[in-house]
């Protein structure tokens, strides 16, 4: 009997997967197209510098307190209506985000936007891998999805940038409006239904738990300048923080169906490959949000020039992948994920010097761009092959759900770690420079507004800065995030290279199957 799909079923197929790489473009762009607009809500919105932060880390965190639970709800409900529902969602959101007119509902908006872009991007990898099942037909669905996703991520700052020049802000939310009613009609036409009858209970405490610890800690960093690092209140955020992650790691130790299996760390190759993620989402990732502000602020460039530049550091995650998978098959994955991490460092590195050259410019950004985007490539496919490679089958949605949350967790922190070195290396040039007796109020609030690229409006919150000595201490602070971002990695790449060890990519998976 002929086993290869019919004419009818390929063309059902095919509408499928375009609804499938209409979402996963749609999840690409809100990650990459939203940073480059971030000076310009901060101007339109009257916003702060924390604002900003939270505008994207509030995507951030949305999409990791739904990550695990989308999976298990999509397999008691249906794969089909959750992925629906959370299409819904995501388009309702982005409408509301379009029309926000205040930062806060902006916030607030982004994070149910993000819980909708979770359980999507979750829906719609369960949706390739249940609907593709054919070797052929599969390999190329799940090329084709990692292509368009890649396109998102790494066109997202000049798409953004030309839809603000030729339209305006409004508009990078409102897109999704669009494309989300297109891709719900070839998703309700195409898409078959399908549950696990076996689908395990939701680890609701799990999720609970890990979500309050990683809130409590990113507003405590956040919001930790403003509070006062030892007031009551800090301290009180930071202790919620502790102790949400302890019953986080006690609840899961008393689960029956656990959402995180820490026995599974005991696999050399796969808590290697997690360090990889966590390497990744420390510094790339998490730059992007304040890259375009040194382009736009600190070299003088428009937002539409400013997205061009910044294609040199995300073009490279979507052309190098292939080069990576073919790397890893001769030296194995222990090799190239800690030598990608150690290339993004230095394109950090070579990144704070270019910054703080006489003459800088985006050609003077270029090599260390490059090299950071290089890296990335280097390690992402890597990193995702050995996390669930490394694994039992009947392990890999778990190991792969690690894999996520890792990068999500590490991605909302460094946002605010970032943000706050950034603040704090302008506030400390700023002291420097001008005599004792400015209020230290006004200081920050001036450092704040520099840090959000409003360099014009910073004198106005406390006289004495110049224009050129604002630009100085944009730039001393972005330095310091760059020195972070580059040694940061550096030393992840090292964790990671050792744990790795020296024994070949299967031996774990042996071991793992023997226990």
């Amino acid at each position: 009997m002929d086993a290869s799909p019919s004419p009818s079923l390929s063309r059902k197929n095919r509408i499928a997967l375009a609804a499938v790489c209409m979402a996963s473009l749609m999840f690409g762009l809100e990650i990459s197209s939203v940073p480059v607009i971030l000076p310009t809500l901060e101007k339109v919105l009257h916003g702060q510098f924390k604002d900003m932060q939270w505008i994207m880390n509030a995507y951030t965190l949305a999409c990791t307190t739904v990550l695990m639970a989308a999976g298990t709800l999509a397999d008691r409900y249906g794969r089909k209506r959750m992925f629906m529902v959370s299409l819904l969602l995501f388009g309702l959101t982005s409408l509301i985000c379009g029309f926000a007119a205040s930062t806060s509902v902006l916030i607030v908006s982004r994070f149910l936007q993000g819980m909708g872009g979770g359980a999507m991007l979750i829906g719609l990898i369960s949706i390739l891998s249940h609907q593709f099942r054919e070797g052929k037909e599969r390999s190329k669905a799940f090329a084709a999805w990692g292509v368009i996703f890649g396109i998102g991520l790494g066109f997202g700052p000049i798409i953004g940038g030309l839809i603000v020049a030729l339209s305006n802000w409004q508009w990078v939310f409102l897109i999704h409006v669009v494309l989300t009613v297109v891709t719900l009609a070839l998703a309700a036409i195409s898409v078959e239904e399908s549950r696990d009858p076996q689908a395990q209970h939701l680890d609701l405490l799990g999720i609970v738990t890990l979500s309050a610890s990683v809130f409590c800690l990113t507003y405590f960093i956040t919001q930790g300048p403003e509070l006062g690092f030892r007031s009551g209140a800090a301290i009180v955020i930071l202790s919620l923080a502790v102790i949400s992650f302890l019953l986080f790691l006690l609840v899961e130790r008393l689960h029956s169906y656990p959402m995180f299996d820490f026995s599974v760390f005991r696999i050399r190759a796969f808590s290697g490959a997690i360090f990889g993620s966590i390497g990744m989402n420390f510094s790339f990732w998490p730059f992007m949000i304040y890259l375009p502000i040194y382009f736009q602020s600190g070299l003088g460039y428009g937002i539409v020039p400013a997205g061009f530049a910044l294609l040199a550091y995300t073009l490279p995650t979507l052309v190098i992948p292939p080069l990576a998978e073919r790397l890893s098959l001769r030296y194995q994955p222990r090799v190239v994920i800690p030598s990608g991490m150690f290339t993004i460092g230095l394109g950090f590195i070579l990144m704070k010097y270019g910054s703080q050259s006489e003459h800088a410019s985006w050609l003077s950004m270029l090599p260390g761009c490059l090299l950071a985007g290089i890296g990335l490539g280097m390690t992402n496919t890597p990193v995702t092959n050995t996390t669930t490679g490394s694994v039992p089958s009947t392990r890999a949605g778990m190991a792969s759900g690690i894999d996520m949350s890792a990068r999500l967790i590490t991605l909302a922190i460094n946002i605010a770690l970032m943000g706050f070195l950034l603040l704090e290396g302008i506030l400390a040039h700023l002291k420097h420079a001008l005599p004792s007796v400015v209020d230290a109020h006004a200081l920050r609030s001036a450092a704040e507004k520099i840090a959000a690229g409003n360099l014009a409006a910073a004198p106005l919150s406390a006289p004495g800065i110049s224009a050129d000595m604002a630009h100085a201490a944009l730039v001393q602070g972005f330095g310091n995030v760059m020195l972070y971002g580059g040694i940061g990695v550096w030393v992840l790449a090292a964790i990671s290279f050792t744990v790795f060890g020296s024994g070949k990519l299967t031996a774990p998976v042996q071991v793992a199957c023997e226990d």
